[in-house]
């Protein structure tokens, strides 16, 4: 047990170093001042939430096996928050409301979203693995925003937000939240009901989650479904807003995922989706469905390549070990610190 305390010990040194306010002292956002974006680009659209300290839960075999700071205290997640919508999209299609992952986006005909040129071939798949390369403008952000954005193994050719001639749908790997702020607004479109409605009716609340989460959509991102208006939520808090949650329920959804959708007994997710979620994406084996795969062991090196991981600025990591059945969450950790926590973890739990 020494070993686990002195893995958790890291964790809590290895703090991230944003401002508690979550604003840097000229009032900037620290998610887009980390970005390195200005305005207009950096305009904030959705509520900003302060942050708490760094806090996290270790689970092995579904059993607590770690805990520390406040694991119940809720906080923004940053793109944690695409996980979740990827399961949400594996609802969909459980449902009958997405036919084939590889089905053309046009062809459901939600908006004209995907009426142009560009746009036409975009599948679902395409939008999940962030090879859409979609085109447009949502809620006052174009795509352009983040174009030449590096997050994982991608090199960028010019800087974030430099505009660039686009791709072929499905041939080049960019992480974009205008378009996945497109695919939220594709799935509430197929739902028509409010995701966060959906999520904790469908998922949240089967597996026992608290009530206490919440899914911030922006000022400017209510939109008409059958005549009523209902927020289109993002995929992350960029530009403000996203999932608002604790560490807790963070490894509720990892336990859930990490026991292939099935929770006492209730299949909540199809069967089959939690394996479709971490196949690797042909342009960029480190991504699945957006969930990060540890290719190559380049994120966790002491990790086994089957580990995969939702990721959050700041950073909000939830790690699923199969190999050693973990599921860990990791709440305001720096990032490059996080690989020195699993290898510690893991020597703790193997030694």
């Amino acid at each position: 047990m020494s070993n686990l305390r002195e893995a958790i010990a890291f964790a809590q040194a290895a703090e991230s170093r944003w401002p508690h306010s979550m604003h840097m002292p000229d009032g900037q956002f620290v998610m887009t001042y980390d970005s390195g974006e200005t305005p207009p680009d950096s305009e904030v659209l959705g509520p900003v939430t302060p942050r708490g300290r760094a806090s996290g839960l270790v689970y092995r075999g579904g059993k607590l096996l770690a805990e520390w700071g406040d694991a119940t205290r809720v906080d923004m997640t940053f793109s944690v928050a695409k996980s979740f919508l990827s399961l949400l999209a594996g609802v969909a299609l459980g449902d009958g409301l997405i036919r084939s992952l590889d089905d053309r986006v046009a062809d459901y005909a939600l908006d004209d979203g995907f009426a142009g040129e560009q746009n036409k071939d975009i599948t679902w798949r395409r939008l999940l693995t962030q090879t859409s390369e979609w085109q447009g403008t949502l809620f006052g952000k174009e795509d352009r925003i983040d174009h030449n954005r590096v997050v994982g193994l991608a090199v960028a050719g010019a800087p974030k937000g430099t505009r660039r001639p686009l791709r072929k749908p499905g041939s080049f790997y960019e992480y974009n939240d205008v378009r996945v702020n497109r695919l939220s607004l594709s799935l509430l479109q197929l739902f028509k009901e409010p995701l966060p409605s959906v999520l904790k009716r469908r998922i949240m609340d089967p597996i026992g989650a608290s009530s206490g989460w919440r899914w911030d959509g922006y000022r400017n991102s209510t939109v008409a479904i059958d005549g009523k208006p209902m927020v289109s939520v993002p995929g992350g808090g960029h530009w403000g807003g996203g999932i608002v949650i604790s560490a807790h329920d963070l490894a509720l959804m990892g336990l859930l995922v990490a026991q292939g959708g099935m929770w006492n007994g209730m299949q909540l997710l199809p069967n089959g989706w939690t394996a479709e979620l971490v196949k690797p994406c042909p342009v960029a084996p480190f991504y699945g469905l957006m969930w990060w795969l540890n290719a190559d062991r380049r994120q966790f090196a002491a990790a086994s390549q089957r580990s995969y991981y939702a990721l959050g600025w700041g950073s909000h990591i939830v790690w699923i070990d199969p190999d050693h059945e973990l599921v860990t969450v990791l709440r305001w950790i720096d990032r490059k610190q996080a690989p020195g926590f699993v290898e510690r973890l893991l020597a703790a739990i193997t030694s």
